[in-house]
């Protein structure tokens, strides 16, 4: 195959991955629509949908309404075509979900699962993924893969995760853990897929840093529609970045580090174990519970503060406490307020949209989008 006929095919297939984003993103289009939006001719635009519609992707859905001349096709995505499955495995629990091809969640579940590295961790896992999937009458042939969320460094060159501190896991490799499954799995860190959980469908070309506040603290920074990894996949690690200097001990083993102040479980451990009874706790006014959250917004307001300074960009507070602080966000821009030297007010500072399983979702829509780029 020569250098030309490599081009027109990349060309032919790039035009058909904008026009099936441009279906998804839309909802309901004509070709006419496609053509005027993406600056390619008609005649592209209806081979092109016609291919789709062959391939079972997309699919005509009647007529749109007439603007004078005959009315045009209306077109829409087959989004239950295909599916994908998220998993985030933390240290107590798994998140499960199944999402379509235009990312709709079509079903969740939590489960208490103490993590171990054992083969029967994984085989169990396995069989309550095929129980998950049964349940939500989805057949395997329709699922894409796996996406699975680790709290830990995960090294994508290398193929494995190099150090989960709270798992007490070092150099695992990927396929110690897709052999126990029969569908392609797709790796990635737990912040990382809750920032992409946020950031994938956002329209423009946007920057962002989501901070995960869950039992353990992460981050990741999202740019232009993709995930800064960083030279060693270390981007965006703010749960050890040194808050109070030989201040509480953190799990890494160093002290002071932003983890030991600001991860979910500072608060529910106060709470029996349980972040909802700590909110519920606070939301009644109770005095002891608005001290300890006083503390830690503090801490968190320093924390947001410094990485604003080094990235000025938007940051999203997700994660566990991340889905109920929307209550309480104004709060905590006034504190990071205070500290700001620039007067460039606090909007910066925004609540998740994702408020659960937001990891899960992340993982498995990075399975869906690494499908629809090959399309």
């Amino acid at each position: 195959m020569n250098k030309k006929q490599i081009t027109n095919i990349e060309v032919k297939r790039n035009n058909r991955n904008r026009i099936f984003r441009y279906i998804l993103g839309h909802g309901t289009v004509s070709n006419p629509d496609i053509s005027y939006d993406t600056k390619m001719s008609l005649p592209t635009v209806t081979q092109i949908t016609k291919e789709l519609i062959e391939k079972g992707l997309v699919k005509e859905t009647g007529e749109l309404q007439s603007t004078g001349g005959r009315r045009a096709k209306a077109l829409s995505v087959e989004a239950d075509v295909k599916r994908a499955v998220g998993i985030d495995i933390t240290k107590n629990h798994i998140s499960m979900v199944l999402v379509n091809l235009a990312g709709e969640i079509l079903k969740y579940e939590r489960i208490f699962k103490p993590y171990t590295s054992e083969d029967n961790y994984y085989c169990e896992l396995d069989k309550k993924l095929g129980s998950f999937l049964e349940e939500s009458d989805t057949n395997i042939e329709k699922v894409l893969g796996i996406g699975i969320s680790f709290p830990g460094i995960i090294d994508l060159n290398g193929e494995m995760i190099t150090d989960s501190h709270i798992l007490g896991v070092k150099s695992l490799p990927f396929t110690s853990v897709s052999r126990f499954f029969s569908l392609p799995c797709y790796f990635m860190n737990d912040a990382n897929a809750g920032a992409y959980a946020e950031g994938i469908h956002l329209e423009g070309l946007g920057r962002f840093f989501y901070l995960s506040l869950s039992n353990t603290v992460g981050g990741a920074v999202f740019s232009n529609g993709r995930l800064e990894q960083g030279k060693d996949f270390r981007c965006g690690e703010v749960g050890h970045m040194t808050i109070v200097p030989d201040g509480e001990s953190c799990y890494c083993g160093k002290k002071g580090c932003l983890d030991a102040y600001c991860s979910a479980k500072h608060l529910s451990d106060i709470a029996d174990g349980k972040l909802e009874n700590f909110f519920a706790k606070l939301g009644q006014g109770d005095k002891e519970f608005a001290s300890i959250w006083d503390m830690y917004t503090t801490y968190l307001a320093i924390a947001i503060n410094n990485i604003h300074m080094v990235l000025d960009c938007d940051i999203i507070l997700g994660g566990y406490v991340g889905s109920y602080i929307e209550t309480y966000i104004q709060d905590i821009c006034d504190k990071v307020s205070e500290r700001n030297t620039f007067a460039d007010g606090n909007s910066f500072v925004k609540a998740c949209n994702y408020k659960v399983g937001a990891a899960a979702l992340g993982a498995s829509l990075q399975v869906i989008e690494t499908f629809i780029e090959q399309i």
